[in-house]
């Protein structure tokens, strides 16, 4: 085994393990249990960050976004936005295939913000946008040291700028799409049935033509994988957003998409 004795005051970026492999002890761990609201200073109360993480998981819940806040009070020896692309990385934030996500990271000792964006949602968040949230938003509440409302307005103009550019993946749909193909398949063979008996009726010629219309066979709906008349209770359930944690990152691809700046 091998030992490092750093002199006072140097940061350890990469450290030997014992396997011969390096890590980067300057980009924090990915938490465990998963968590997107990450304050490595505690400068939020816990009622802050509980309000602030149940916000993004029900955001994640709902669309498959993903959006960490990573505070820290310093991301040398890296760039705020080397620090924030790493942070991205090393956790996989984001959905796998996906790569809709985004850390907004914040250094409290050089007071600087940067929002990193996935590649997936680039297109949603350019980096005019990002930096514009950043100095129209966030950057005059952290003046005001109204730390709390400025993240929780920030992230409120990121959903709303990011709104409709992924859906989750309900788990149900897929059963209810093939029901609704059933039901349908039904129906067009049902009409075509009684096309036919209706075109024999009028050309049978016989003395009861008038008097029963004929025989119209019963029709059998499907109604265990259909339920689109009348019932509240079939839609979607939102994946069980309203229990159980955070499931964790999957993602991680980011190239570079964001900006930052100071307050």
């Amino acid at each position: 085994m091998l030992w490092f004795v750093l002199p006072a005051g140097l940061q350890a970026q990469d450290v030997a393990t014992d396997n011969g492999t390096t890590t980067d002890t300057a980009i924090p761990d990915k938490p465990n249990p998963p968590r997107l609201v990450n304050d490595f200073v505690g400068i939020l109360s816990s009622s802050e960050r509980s309000q602030l993480e149940q916000k993004l998981r029900a955001y994640n819940d709902s669309t498959s976004t993903q959006i960490v806040v990573v505070i820290v009070r310093t991301t040398e020896p890296y760039p705020i936005g080397d620090f924030a692309f790493q942070v991205g990385r090393k956790w996989g934030v984001g959905q796998q295939g996906k790569n809709n996500g985004l850390v907004l990271t914040w250094a409290t000792q050089t007071r600087k913000i940067f929002i990193a964006t996935g590649y997936g949602l680039e297109g949603a968040i350019p980096d005019a946008i990002a930096k514009r949230i950043i100095s129209n938003t966030i950057a005059p509440a952290f003046k005001q040291q109204q730390y709390y409302q400025g993240l929780d307005e920030g992230t409120n103009e990121i959903i709303r700028r990011a709104s409709g550019e992924y859906k989750a993946d309900p788990s149900e749909d897929n059963g209810e799409e093939e029901g609704a193909g059933t039901f349908f398949i039904v129906l067009i063979i049902f009409l075509i049935i009684i096309f036919i008996i209706a075109r024999r009726n009028r050309g049978g010629g016989g003395g009861n033509r008038n008097r029963g219309g004929g025989w119209i066979p019963p029709v059998f709906f499907p109604t265990s994988t259909y339920s689109g008349w009348g019932s509240s209770g079939g839609g979607w359930s939102g994946g069980g957003s309203s229990g159980g944690g955070f499931g964790g990152f999957g993602g991680g691809s980011f190239g570079g998409g964001g900006a930052g700046g100071d307050y």
